[in-house]
């Protein structure tokens, strides 16, 4: 989408009744919104990795926001018992290689050194985070598709 497509958008939202409107095209993704409460200023954001591919809602119903993210329960010790895997860089956290696929890895499983444990994406780059421990995943710390800053810890890994 064009920056003066972008801007006639902002344009009729500010007009309009609209709150928020999403748009994909060509594998990105343009969410414009304004705040009611305060004077409208649209968002506009650019979130979703190229090749992911979304759903239009039905006109006339809103978008629908995903699953929040259920993991085994797992009784933990203090965290300082577990190894941290740290993000090496500010990004969008992903636990799969595409939003239909099964995420890299689930608490409880058993990593090895090398393995793929999530992707961060920074400027339209997806960087496969590589676990440099072998053991069992004990704890995921982020959401999928939530933004992350470098050196958060992502996941605690019990060596083995």
């Amino acid at each position: 989408m064009k920056f003066n497509e972008i801007k006639q958008l902002i344009k009729v939202v500010e007009k309009s009744d609209i709150g928020e409107i999403e748009i994909v095209e060509e594998g990105s993704r343009v969410r414009i919104s304004k705040n009611s409460s305060m004077k409208p200023s649209p968002v506009i954001s650019y979130a979703e990795p190229v090749g992911f591919q979304h759903v239009l809602p039905e006109k006339g119903t809103l978008p629908v926001s995903p699953a929040p993210v259920v993991e085994k329960t797992v009784p933990l010790e203090p965290a300082d018992h577990f190894d941290k895997v740290t993000s090496p860089m500010v990004g969008t956290f992903y636990r799969s290689p595409a939003p239909d696929a099964d995420p890299y890895v689930e608490v409880g499983d058993h990593v090895k050194s090398g393995d793929t444990l999530c992707i961060i994406e920074a400027m339209k780059l997806m960087n496969e985070i590589q676990s440099e421990i072998t053991g069992t995943v004990k704890k995921i710390l982020v959401e999928n598709s939530q933004p992350v800053e470098y050196d958060q810890v992502l996941f605690l890994i019990e060596k083995d």
